[in-house]
C-alpha cells in the first residue's frame, strides 16, 4: 500500500516509518520538522519506497494515500506549551484537513490519540468508557483538550461522512530517538544520570507511569490500522504501574551513575496516577506489550550513551513568531 504517516520523522513516527518500509509498503513521511528530526530518518532516505513532504498538516494538501497514519502534534509539555495555540491548531485542523484528506481518497485514517484524554483521572486502571477529568483552561488544556477534540473530529467524519477511521490511546512510550530535551521523565531522567547531574524529581515522586516501549506500541497500531472489525477508541500501553522514584532509582541502578535524587513542585493539572486497562487490545488485537522496562531502559540508555558520545545535543530549537 502507499501510506502517509504525518509526524514522520519524530520519535514514534520514524519508527513507525521503518516498520511499514519493513513490511514492504511505500510511505509518504509528511513532517514540517518542528519536533521531528531528519537524523531519525537519515537511514530511510536511500530507499526507493520512501518519499519525505516537509508540510505542515493546518495547511490542506492534496496526496492519494491508501492509508494514513496521523500523529503530527508535539507531544511533550516543553513543546505543546511553548506555543499552544499552534498545538491546538495543529489538533483541529490539522486532523481536519487529514479527515479531509481521507475522505476525498477513500482511505483508512489511525488517529493516534492519548492518554491525556483522561487528564488527572479519577478512574484507576483507565478504560476507554471513562470521559475523563481534564481542566479545560489549564496549561495542559491545549494538548489534552486539542487531542479530546480530534477524537469528536474522527468520531464526526465516521458517523456523517462513512470515513474509515481507528483511534488509539497512546500511554507513556519511550525508547531511541527520543529528545534530550523533550521534558519527558524517561529522556529527563537518563541523560541527567548519564552526565552525573542531579536527578529532577517533581511532587514527592509517589505518583505513577506506565511506560511502554516503542516496538511493542508499533505492533499495535499497525494491528490497529490493519483491524476490519474495530474503529476504537482503545488504549495502547503498558499495564505495569511504576511510580518516578522507583523509575529514577531505576536509572541510576542501570547507568551507574553518582547522580543525586533532587525534588521539585509537582506541575500544574499533571497527573497523579496512570495506567491503562489493556482489555479491548488484548481481545480486538491480541496483542499486549512483550518488552519489560529493564530491558527497554538498557537499550534507551544505549542509544543516549552514543549520542553524547558523538557529542550530539540532539535538542529542538523552539522557534519563536506567531501562532
Amino acid at each position: 500500500m502507499r501510506i502517509l504517516v504525518t509526524g514522520g520523522a519524530g520519535f514514534i513516527g520514524s519508527h513507525l516509518c521503518e516498520r511499514l518500509l519493513a513490511d514492504g509498503h511505500e510511505v509518504m513521511c509528511l513532517d514540517n520538522f518542528y519536533t521531528g528530526r531528519r537524523a531519525n530518518i537519515a537511514r530511510l532516505l536511500s530507499n526507493t519506497d520512501f518519499e519525505v513532504i516537509r508540510h505542515d498538516v493546518t495547511q490542506s494538501i492534496l496526496l492519494e494515500p491508501d492509508r494514513i497514519f496521523h500523529l503530527a502534534c508535539p507531544a511533550s509539555p516543553v513543546h505543546y506549551q511553548w506555543n499552544p495555540v499552534k498545538t491546538v491548531k495543529t489538533n483541529v485542523m490539522g486532523t481536519i484537513n487529514m479527515l479531509g484528506l481521507a475522505k476525498r481518497v477513500k482511505a483508512r485514517l489511525l488517529h493516534a490519540s492519548t492518554s491525556e484524554v483522561y487528564g488527572d483521572p479519577e478512574v484507576h486502571p483507565q478504560r476507554e468508557d471513562y470521559w475523563g477529568n481534564v481542566n479545560p483552561i489549564g496549561p495542559r488544556s491545549c494538548y489534552d483538550e486539542g487531542k479530546r477534540v480530534a477524537e469528536t473530529l474522527c468520531f464526526d467524519y465516521h458517523r456523517q461522512n462513512g470515513v474509515d477511521i481507528r483511534v488509539v490511546r497512546i500511554f507513556n512510550t519511550y525508547g531511541p530517538r527520543m529528545l534530550m530535551n523533550d521534558g519527558r521523565v524517561v529522556s529527563n531522567f537518563v541523560v541527567q544520570a548519564l552526565r552525573g547531574e542531579d536527578i529532577t524529581l517533581y511532587g514527592d515522586g509517589s505518583q505513577t507511569r506506565s511506560f511502554c516501549y516503542v516496538d511493542d506500541l508499533i505492533e499495535a497500531m499497525v494491528r490497529m490500522m490493519n483491524n476490519d472489525e474495530h474503529i476504537g477508541p482503545v488504549n495502547l500501553g503498558n499495564p505495569g504501574e511504576f511510580t518516578i522514584l522507583q523509575l529514577a532509582q531505576l536509572v541510576v541502578e542501570l547507568t551507574g551513575s553518582s547522580s543525586n535524587l533532587v525534588r521539585r513542585p509537582l506541575p500544574k493539572d499533571d497527573p497523579t496516577r496512570r495506567r491503562p486497562d489493556i482489555t479491548r487490545a488484548r481481545e480486538w488485537l491480541g496483542w499486549e506489550p512483550t518488552v519489560q522496562l529493564r530491558e527497554g531502559l538498557g537499550r534507551t540508555i544505549d542509544y543516549f550513551e552514543q549520542l553524547l558520545r558523538d557529542g550530539e545535543p540532539e535538542r529542538v530549537k523552539m522557534r519563536t513568531g506567531g501562532p
